[in-house]
């Protein structure tokens, strides 16, 4: 049973999980805008979320979390520059997701994951 366990397992085992999670975030912090699956979004949406307080936190440990949950350097570095600039008066919600046109492939549901 699986009851009440919040995490999206998008059908992968937990590695490919995580590397997937963290590849998404770094995309979608590094150009603003990505187009992936839905569930896909819903899951990148907390981690992204997640990143952005932390860079709103702007503590050397918060900065070290980051870098090792990011996978580019220069990225983190930008990304603690911009934050408390652009979302210092935000509470949250940093994301939005815009639901699109269904692949042509495999009809799943499409979506547009992009920052506030």
């Amino acid at each position: 049973m699986r009851h009440r366990c919040r995490v999206p397992q998008l059908s992968k085992p937990a590695d490919q999980r995580r590397a997937l999670l963290r590849a998404l975030t770094t995309e979608l912090i590094r150009h603003g805008r990505i187009t992936t699956t839905k569930a896909r979004a819903k899951a990148v949406r907390s981690e992204a979320e997640r990143m952005i307080t932390l860079a709103k936190d702007g503590s050397l440990a918060a900065r070290r979390q980051a870098m090792g949950y990011l996978y580019d350097k220069q990225l983190v570095h930008a990304l603690f520059e911009q934050a408390s600039s652009r979302y210092g008066d935000r509470k949250g919600g940093y994301t939005r997701i815009l639901r699109t046109v269904h692949r042509r492939g495999d009809n799943s549901e499409m979506a547009i994951i992009e920052l506030v």
